[in-house]
């Protein structure tokens, strides 16, 4: 029994081929995974192809790029990231009151509706209507999973070596895609 966990040991140690053997920075990393909030599933792989990213670059969120060092291919984990360590605790500084009449008649005067707003230097914001009344809007620019825990089940699908290009980019290319 010693000698066959000894061999696997050493084995994922002298990983002749160029396949990485565990998750380290700089390794390109296929995942499935599901994204549970307050037990409501927010997002997932499922149906669709795993996620790539380039373990090590801020490609994800923090909490789950540190909770994913070490896994091999095919391991599982389930993984809790409090808010700091994924879109951040609610900033109360992120709202703003906009005059009412400073929205567009097509637009639904409704909480939970998501635009887009250009801010003074012409940058493009992502918003939701958090409140309204007669007269003004109350916008969040806060993420909409700041301040939440996220609840991860991941495995991992595959690992490989990353190209140079990806490498000198600091993220996955797809096939067939621009760069």
């Amino acid at each position: 029994m010693a000698r066959r966990i000894l061999s696997g040991y050493w084995r994922n140690r002298l990983n002749t081929s160029n396949t990485p053997a565990h998750i380290e920075d700089d390794v390109v990393v296929s995942m499935d995974y599901t994204l549970t909030v307050d037990n409501e599933v927010i997002d997932t792989s499922e149906g669709n192809e795993p996620i790539q990213f380039l373990q090590g670059h801020g490609n994800i969120i923090p909490g789950l790029e540190r909770a994913m060092y070490g896994m091999a291919a095919g391991d599982r984990k389930e993984v809790v990231i409090e808010a700091a360590d994924g879109y951040g605790e609610l900033d109360p500084e992120a709202f703003a009151e906009v005059s009412r009449d400073e929205f567009p008649p097509q637009i639904p005067m409704e909480v939970g509706i998501e635009l887009q707003i250009k801010d003074q230097s012409g940058d493009i914001m992502d918003a939701r209507i958090d409140a309204v009344n007669e007269e003004t809007v109350r916008l969040d620019f806060n993420h909409p999973l700041a301040g939440k825990q996220l609840n991860f089940s991941i495995q991992v699908v595959s690992l490989r070596q990353p190209s140079e290009e990806e490498l000198e980019h600091g993220h996955v290319h797809m096939p067939g895609h621009a760069h």
